[in-house]
């Protein structure tokens, strides 16, 4: 086949608000195989810019086998600056392969699979470790990943009562309160952060690029915190906790929370295990201390998602085909 195809960002951001329990159900699926050792995912390069430190593209190359039988990349940039342009900090896109061929399958918008397998993955945790009812999340960073992550959350096991919410943008934060009301009914209630940081579930989504909380801090026994900006908490506060991770050596670099934990101690003892070993049955949370889920974030959940997307998008006609592209 040399036919290629492209799907567009309106079209994508259709086809994964329209069965979010599907795209949990790929996720959750893809860290059992990558536990399993059914994947290829090696390290992340990153493009930086040193007359532009605040800014970054990411590549994430991957295989996955099983079903999916698919390669590719993801190409990510993150421009914090463009906030005040009033655009987007990410953009993406992602490029398919045939594994049999090597041919390139597709190019896809990927800034809404990103935000949705981060999201699910979030979700996917959430619901495993936090299984408490009437729960209050609270989240700290308020752009789109915070949003998509209330949305998956909201549509889980979750059971939620309120929402709170804490930003250094309070217009930032109104959008959110707007978003997260048009997607799941819930209210958001802006607050400080020390009243954040005492939910039920705690959600990091920042672009800190070092901890800023308080090295004195501790989470209390029957808290989760979904880590997902990876930077917000010192050492300290990690090595206090159960720490769950979705792969120990793409999350212990980069000056991540964990990382920096490791450098502090010399040693991972203090990581419990992995996401996929936790949905697998070989690893277990003891009881008696709070429970972190660092997920730096693996390029097979994107070539994952992204294939369900592109078979999607084929199958509801939302797909652009550009015939003999390879020749």
């Amino acid at each position: 086949m040399s036919d290629f195809i492209v799907v567009a960002g309106p079209d994508i951001a259709d086809i994964l608000g329209g069965d979010k329990a599907k795209v949990r159900e790929i996720v959750a699926s893809t860290y059992r195989l990558h536990d399993a050792g059914d994947t290829i995912n090696p390290d992340s390069y990153f493009l930086r810019f040193p007359h532009k430190p605040n800014s970054r593209v990411i590549a994430l190359p991957a295989y996955i086998g099983a079903d999916v039988n698919r390669m590719g990349i993801k190409w990510i940039s993150s421009f914090p600056d463009n906030l005040s342009r009033g655009i987007p900090r990410a953009s993406a896109v992602l490029i398919l392969n045939d594994f049999e061929t090597g041919r390139p399958l597709a190019c896809l918008e990927s800034a809404h699979i990103s935000a949705a397998r981060t999201a699910a993955s979030a979700a996917v945790a959430a619901e495993r470790l936090c299984t408490g009812a009437g729960i209050t999340v609270g989240v700290v960073g308020t752009g789109v990943i915070a949003s998509t992550v209330l949305d998956h959350l909201h549509s889980s096991t979750v059971d939620i009562a309120n929402v709170i919410a804490h930003d250094l943008d309070h217009e930032r934060i109104a959008g959110f309160a707007e978003r997260v009301r048009a997607d799941t009914g819930l209210g958001v209630d802006p607050v400080g952060l020390d009243a954040v940081l005492k939910a039920d579930l705690v959600v990091f989504a920042t672009t800190a690029g070092e901890p800023y909380v308080d090295t004195d801090h501790r989470f209390t026994p029957d808290q989760t915190v979904l880590n997902i900006s990876l930077r917000d908490l010192p050492p300290e506060v990690i090595l206090a906790s159960t720490n769950i991770v979705d792969d120990v050596e793409h999350c212990l670099k980069a000056n991540t929370s964990p990382h920096l934990a490791e450098q502090a101690t010399g040693s991972r003892e203090f990581i419990r295990g992995t996401l996929g070993g936790l949905l697998n049955g070989t690893v277990d949370v003891p009881s008696g201390k709070p429970v972190i889920f660092s997920p730096f974030g693996l390029g097979v959940l994107d070539i994952a998602v992204g294939s369900y997307v592109m078979d999607r998008a084929l199958e509801a006609g939302k797909a652009t085909v550009v015939n003999n592209f390879i020749g």
